[in-house]
């Protein structure tokens, strides 16, 4: 296992979806904004600042991505969130075609061109010519971008990184970190990994725990709560497969529910994505509703309403997590990385409080509790 003497960290991308067209343009705007980039979580995390980050390789499906350089793939359709940053003539690798696997559903075939992922007629790469590729690349991160439910494609991928010495950033909710099966097998080879499931920067996931913990630290007596979010990006498209959709509500559920003093009943609680309204694009909407008992016994309620731009809130997080796992490997961690995933992740191997969580991840990267 080796680092890149450079000081960059060569960093791979399963899906160049909208979350990757952030996380890339991110990239290149902190490059040329340098401590003048506006929202950045973490400027320095252990002597790595974002623009350390360089993008080496990509892979996908869409005929509109493949053998195209990531900086023109990431603009392309059906993604739809904002450009907040458009000139990405830096960002060369080429997107490569990947396996189909489960990470194209019936459901998103079935759908107009410009919204859909309308699969290339290139020849896709075998799990040997993937590990090559990554190999030839020096990749040191692969981070997993892929659509929601996509179980055999997110394990593909992992099989690939374990082949090739990568760690393995995984922001979807298919459950590697906080599976002790697969992270044992990161640990057997030597590799770290972080996940799983992004928490956003400023998403619904955040302001839900944040409130549920306010709650019962003033004494209220929460009964119940949802979460219902609507958006219009291909992720939400995906979700309206409902097959798809068991383990981002499993992991946005007990993201909030692991935030109370005590767990509501499951007919108490009900969270995740709830419908997908096109023209919406790459916004988010929530809708959070939190009813509950004062002193005495006296009802209490509160509704609150977050919009965001769904991919960029992620695209913070992943920005971390890459330098998170660059620290993991110089140091020879292996397995999951629980004191980088709490903070950054809605379902990490060890769940904890947003602020204990903060300064572990600090900790961890030899930063102080700051």
């Amino acid at each position: 296992m080796t680092t890149s003497p450079s000081g960059r960290i060569r960093t791979a991308i399963a899906g160049i979806g909208n979350c990757a067209s952030s996380l890339v343009q991110a990239v290149s705007y902190c490059r040329a904004k340098g401590g003048d980039a506006v929202g950045v979580s973490f400027p320095v995390l252990g002597g790595y600042c974002p623009e350390d980050i360089e993008i080496v390789a990509g892979f996908d499906v869409d005929r509109r991505k493949v053998n195209r350089p990531l900086g023109e793939a990431v603009l392309a359709d059906p993604n739809c969130t904002e450009v907040f940053w458009d000139q990405l003539s830096d960002q060369k690798a080429t997107v490569h075609r990947g396996p189909d696997l489960d990470g194209v559903s019936a459901f998103m075939r079935n759908q107009p061109p410009d919204l859909s992922f309308v699969p290339s007629e290139a020849v896709p790469l075998t799990q040997d010519q993937i590990v090559t590729a990554l190999k030839e690349a020096e990749t040191e991160v692969l981070i997993i971008f892929l659509p929601v439910g996509s179980q055999q494609a997110v394990e593909f991928y992992a099989e690939c990184a374990l082949k090739a010495g990568c760690a393995v950033v995984n922001g979807i909710p298919i459950f590697l970190a906080s599976n002790p099966a697969w992270a044992a097998k990161f640990e057997a080879a030597g590799l770290p990994i972080l996940g799983d499931d992004f928490k956003a920067q400023f998403g619904a996931t955040v302001v839900h725990r944040t409130l549920a913990h306010l709650a019962d630290l003033r004494g209220v007596k929460l009964d119940r709560t949802y979460q219902l979010n609507v958006g219009g990006n291909t992720d939400f498209m995906n979700m309206m497969d409902m097959d798809r959709l068991a383990l981002k509500r499993e992991s946005k559920t007990e993201a909030v529910q692991s935030a109370m003093d005590a767990r509501l009943a499951d007919g108490n609680i009900r969270i995740g994505p709830s419908d997908y309204v096109p023209w919406l694009n790459d916004r988010k909407v929530a809708y959070v509703r939190l009813e509950g008992r004062l002193l005495g016994g006296a009802r209490t309620s509160m509704e609150v309403r977050l919009e965001v731009e769904d991919s960029p809130n992620a695209a913070a997080m992943a920005i971390t997590a890459i330098r998170a796992a660059r620290i993991a490997r110089a140091r020879g961690l292996k397995g999951a990385i629980s004191d980088a995933s709490a903070f950054l992740f809605k379902h990490p191997p060890v769940q904890m409080d947003d602020p204990e969580a903060h300064d572990l991840l600090l900790s961890f990267a030899g930063d102080g509790a700051q």
